[in-house]
């Protein structure tokens, strides 16, 4: 199958715009959200969403506020900003009628990840994926992100939290769909705490895989953790889907 794209805007509270891509499949079913992290854009995330819309899907790629060609709010935008950018682009691609609003899945890396598990709280997720997915916690949520104090952050990153700490993590504990969790072992702006944080949370998840990149940093700079995170995300999204499509037998 060869996928198909299309440019699209996407509305965000009636009073901002941000960009995006909607790479599809000729026959889909699930819808898959992919959104990138604070100092990253939808460009690098095309070729991985060519590859999971050949799987059958959906996808849409975009720019979050503060990216792309929206760099000149990047001192101001929030948390909150940029969450409601993730609901409408979530909301966006659940109305194209080749989705299934009811087969929705989230990938998020870094910001992105903490962005992701946030938004699973307000909108019907069915998977999601986080791959070395931030935490923040929620002090300042309103306040421009580039404001945020880094020493701070790190700090609570450095500690297990429980599942009440943050939005992030509240909205993890109340998942109920499949959760992929990925972390990297040379990591160091998520550290292993913090994955662990996130896999604690989804303890009520349907399933949760939780995956260790060895060697891998958070950026994934090299070729080869590249390639293993790839291997790692397809097989398991290939796994819920075709589980969603079989029958289950009686």
């Amino acid at each position: 199958m060869t996928p198909t794209t299309k440019q699209v805007r996407i509305s965000v509270g009636g009073t901002e715009e941000v960009q995006g891509v909607i790479v599809a499949a000729p026959t889909s079913l699930p819808g898959i959200l992919i959104v990138h992290g604070w100092d990253s854009d939808q460009a690098h995330y095309q070729i991985r969403a060519e590859d999971l819309a050949a799987l059958g899907c959906v996808c849409l790629t975009f720019d979050l506020r503060g990216h792309g060609q929206r760099q000149d709010v990047r001192a101001s935008v929030s948390r909150h900003d940029n969450l409601c950018d993730v609901l409408a682009a979530f909301d966006l691609l659940a109305r194209q009628t080749t989705v299934d609003p009811k087969a929705m899945a989230l990938i998020g890396t870094s910001y992105g990840g903490y962005l992701a598990a946030i938004a699973s709280a307000a909108r019907d997720v069915r998977w999601m994926a986080l791959r070395v997915p931030a935490l923040y916690p929620d002090d300042g949520w309103d306040v421009p992100k580039k404001q945020l104090d880094r020493a701070a952050i790190r700090t609570y990153r450095e500690q297990v939290r429980p599942p009440d700490s943050d939005r992030a993590l509240r909205a993890c504990q109340a998942f109920r769909g499949d959760a992929f969790v990925v972390g990297s072992t040379r990591d160091d702006l998520v550290p292993r705490e913090g994955i662990a944080s996130y896999v604690r949370a989804l303890q009520g998840a349907k399933s949760i895989t939780h995956r260790m990149i060895e060697g891998a940093d958070h950026g994934l700079s090299d070729e080869r953790s590249q390639r293993t995170y790839d291997g790692l995300l397809s097989a398991w999204l290939t796994e819920m889907i075709l589980g969603a499509r079989t029958p289950r037998q009686r």
